[in-house]
């Protein structure tokens, strides 16, 4: 499904991802992880074209998004939650999510996404702003669920979340990869991303240094803190 090959990017003349590799399969959820400043959302960036790459080929389906213009990716049916989550936060809930459609639907419509996320439907005609943290992610996810992606990029999704609803968001993201729909999360909460991922990998200088599966992550919680100088 996704395939990234030696994927270098630069800021200015700080070389910041330094040849990338990492597929994620059709129906698979996969996490990145790693300490901050590594690249990670870099690399995020560029496979949904915001940062141009300087070297390497990023394939969906066998189309080379790479040479495709930043806003004609999300119609090779890959939606992106971006960290900050970047709400219309003066628009109402059903306003946030008719965004992207080429005409606001009927209600019923949207009762698959209402039938996800029960909070947003109660909350439907309110203030995107007015939601909390947590209900600001769950409409972020869900304004990319009405275009039916095959597959769901997401940075950071649990970043500034009450731990009540990381807990929420977490089994939200494992229904929608057990729905069919894969998954590329960038982490930094590793308890979620073991709980979602199946795969995980580990960035360090803007490459990817190790890799492995959640469930060797769980039987052995020191791998994890080798690379992350944490403990699961």
């Amino acid at each position: 499904m996704l395939r990234v090959t030696n994927l270098h990017a630069h800021y200015g003349k700080s070389h910041v991802l330094q040849g990338v590799n990492l597929t994620v399969n059709d129906g698979e959820a996969v996490a990145v992880l790693g300490r901050n400043g590594v690249g990670k959302t870099t690399t995020l960036k560029t496979i949904m074209g915001l940062l141009p790459p300087s070297d390497g080929t990023v394939q969906f389906n066998g189309v080379a998004l790479n040479k495709l213009p930043a806003f004609k990716i999300p119609a090779q049916k890959i939606g992106y939650v971006p960290q900050g989550r970047h709400i219309f936060p003066k628009l109402t809930v059903y306003e946030n999510l008719c965004l992207g459609l080429a005409r606001d639907p009927p209600e019923l419509e949207l009762e698959p996404v209402f039938a996800q996320f029960p909070r947003l439907k109660e909350r439907r005609k309110q203030l995107g702003g007015t939601l909390s943290g947590g209900e600001q992610q769950m409409l972020a996810i869900a304004r990319c669920l009405v275009l039916k992606p095959q597959l769901l990029i997401l940075d950071e999704p649990t970043e500034g979340i009450m731990p009540i609803l990381v807990v929420d968001l977490r089994n939200e993201m494992k229904r929608i990869n057990h729905a069919g729909v894969s998954l590329l999360l960038v982490e930094q909460n590793v308890p979620t991303a073991l709980a979602v991922a199946s795969r995980v990998y580990f960035m360090e200088k803007g490459r990817i240094c190790h890799e492995a599966t959640s469930d060797q992550l769980k039987a052995n919680p020191e791998e994890a803190h080798r690379f992350l100088g944490v403990a699961r």
